[in-house]
């Protein structure tokens, strides 16, 4: 019996010093291409109201209370919530904007748990397309470390990231079509 024990205490012990030797810091991204120009994308994600209606976050908690705060877009504008359990309770700030191709903004967990991390978009022209990547990246607590064996972080929040990027794709698409200049037809003018 004491001899089970000792190999447990060992194995915890063997756990721990692992988990201490995990990343201090993490980075999950997800790209993808929009057929439409930056300016008609950047929007979307500089104004928080905007980015609400992308977000796949907003579907955790059809109740969920918001808040609007500073600034209307840009630099100031910031965004807070209170959810559900899975939704959770937050607030995220817009830090810094390059029109129109980076947005970086601070991100505020208060539940389920504390978290502090910083999010950036970056919108690059591909030709008659735009590349938009999103990214989160932060610090690894201890608990943290010791979560992100069982589960990985970069699926959790990279599943979200890509859905979130289709949704502002049938948006910005949706936005850039209806906007496209509409070519003029000639008129046909019979002979004879």
């Amino acid at each position: 019996m004491i001899g089970y024990i000792v190999i447990a205490l060992i194995l915890l012990v063997v756990l721990f010093a692992y988990v201490a030797t995990r990343p201090d810091t993490f980075r999950v991204q997800r790209s993808m291409s929009i057929e439409a120009p930056p300016e008609k994308i950047f929007p979307l994600i500089n104004d928080l109201r905007k980015f609400s209606l992308w977000s796949p976050y907003e579907d955790l908690d059809p109740a969920m209370k918001r808040t609007y705060s500073g600034k209307l877009s840009g630099k100031g504008a910031a965004y807070a919530w209170k959810g559900n359990r899975k939704a959770g309770e937050g607030r995220m700030e817009v830090a810094h904007t390059s029109p129109p191709s980076a947005v970086v903004m601070r991100l505020d967990f208060v539940r389920p748990f504390e978290a502090h991390n910083i999010v950036e978009f970056s919108l690059e022209t591909e030709g008659d397309a735009t590349k938009v990547t999103w990214a989160m990246r932060g610090s690894n607590d201890y608990f943290a470390k010791l979560l992100q064996l069982f589960f990985s972080m970069d699926k959790l929040v990279g599943n979200d990231f890509e859905k979130g990027l289709a949704n502002l794709k049938t948006i910005a698409e949706a936005q850039a079509k209806d906007e496209a200049p509409r070519r003029r037809v000639p008129r046909l003018v019979s002979a004879g």
